[in-house]
């Protein structure tokens, strides 16, 4: 195990790497009722999309485990699931399959980046203002999501959006509520698994509510359901509409796996002499095989998860922690009635928390250099009142070349942003004129 992992060399022991890796679990353990709860809204069954779920991030993590050697767990990403059923879905009228499409192309085409090491040259070519930009719009997109999803929030109100009234007829705006308000003492408190457990409380305390509904033939336990295999749809991937999805794909995972990568491996100390990510080849390649697992099994976008972390600070330092976490993924295939009891009131919180999570970025953003804190300002906000995340990123990107134009800085416009710009400017022209 020594040799394998190298736990003496990083000054860690198995027991530690159990703990981590089991931390690392109840950390994100949540999105096995997220995703699900997310994905079906795009017409996909629960039972097949949590089978995916577990699926995917347990071959993902175990790829990072032998191929990285890193404390990194990966599933199904927030945010990526989000796009593909309310925006690709639901906002664009395509299909599941056109969607699983997309993803699938992205994960084949990360691949082949990965292995060349294309993929970290890409990172230099977009601004890193609007990679920020991106990570802080789809926080708040995600808060919106979740607090539409419980209730708590409905154009009802005599204004264009606002709060319902807290009272018995909507239960499950309350029941939301407190489940947030757990959710933020746990994590002050550095609670492990945090999310997780202001998850199950938030249930719990659903059942009086009449949120939570138990079945009198419950029972915990269950032969997991098929997934999805091979649900594709080839026949619009030449079109522009193709494009705009894969690329967002593209885009919002490219930028959120290496800013994960690189907290953890701040985090861990697990850098070489230059301060480059330990085996970045591996981790990247990680990823994108789990996106390619994911979409055929029936899944959106496989990326590594922040909560990675919490595993790093007990103790994980090596791909030891990540078989851990990917067993653990198994095992909770035979559990999907559980996860099936979980309300959207209960899931909620971990919503709108994560959204709290991802606006970190927003201190990252240069807001003195108007060039830039314009086109970040657009972006950010573009995603939630639009309710699109590709809206954020084509507005963004088209404002970003704007504003460099007007201010004469043309030259701190990389070629691949140029060419996005483009793209994206033809598009909108183009739906204009239908």
């Amino acid at each position: 195990m020594d040799k394998l992992f190298k736990l003496q060399e990083r000054g860690t022991t198995v027991s530690r790497e159990i703990v981590g890796g089991i931390t690392t679990f109840l950390a994100m353990s949540y999105i096995l009722a997220v995703n699900p709860g997310i994905l079906s809204g795009a017409g996909l069954e629960w039972g097949a999309l949590f089978t995916a779920t577990a699926v995917s991030a347990a071959i993902a993590t175990l790829v990072m485990a032998f191929c990285a050697n890193l404390p990194v767990a990966l599933a199904p990403g927030l945010g990526l699931n989000a796009f593909f059923t309310y925006t690709v879905v639901l906002g664009m009228g395509c299909t599941p399959a056109f969607a699983l499409t997309a993803v699938l192309v992205e994960g084949i085409l990360f691949i082949l980046l990965s292995v060349f090491g294309i993929r970290e040259a890409i990172i230099k070519s977009i601004p890193l203002n609007l990679r920020k930009a991106v990570a802080v719009g789809i926080g708040l997109f995600i808060t919106l999501i979740g607090l539409a999803n419980a209730g708590i929030v409905a154009n009802d109100t005599g204004t264009l959006v606002g709060f319902v009234n807290f009272d018995l007829k909507h239960a499950s705006a309350i029941v939301a509520m407190l489940g947030l308000a757990i959710t933020v003492v746990l994590y002050t408190l550095k609670v492990p698994g945090s999310i997780l457990v202001g998850i199950i409380i938030t249930t719990i305390i659903g059942i009086p509510f009449g949120v939570t509904s138990i079945p009198k033939d419950f029972v915990p336990f269950s032969t997991p359901e098929a997934p999805y295999l091979f649900k594709f749809e080839w026949g619009s991937i030449l079109t522009i509409k193709f494009f705009v999805v894969f690329f967002t794909f593209l885009f919002t995972d490219l930028f959120d796996t290496i800013g994960t990568l690189l907290g953890v491996a701040e985090q861990a100390n697990l850098k070489d002499k230059e301060g480059n990510i330990v085996n970045a080849k591996g981790a990247l390649l990680s990823d994108a095989v789990g996106t390619v697992v994911g979409a055929c099994l029936g899944t959106s976008t496989v990326t590594s998860f922040v909560e990675s972390s919490s595993g790093v600070a007990a103790g994980a330092r090596t791909g030891l922690a990540s078989v851990v976490t990917a067993l653990l993924f198994l095992v909770a295939l035979f559990l999907s009635p559980l996860f099936a009891l979980i309300p959207s009131a209960a899931t909620a919180p971990a919503l709108i928390f994560v959204g709290f999570l991802m606006m970190r970025s927003v201190m990252g953003i240069d807001f003195t250099d108007i060039s830039e804190g314009i086109p970040s300002f657009i972006t950010i906000i573009a995603m939630p009142f639009s309710y699109s995340i590709s809206k954020g990123i084509v507005f963004g990107i088209i404002s970003y070349v704007l504003c460099k134009l007007v201010a004469r800085k043309t030259k701190e416009i990389p070629l691949v942003t140029w060419i996005l710009a483009a793209v994206f400017f033809l598009d909108i022209i183009f739906e204009a004129a239908k």
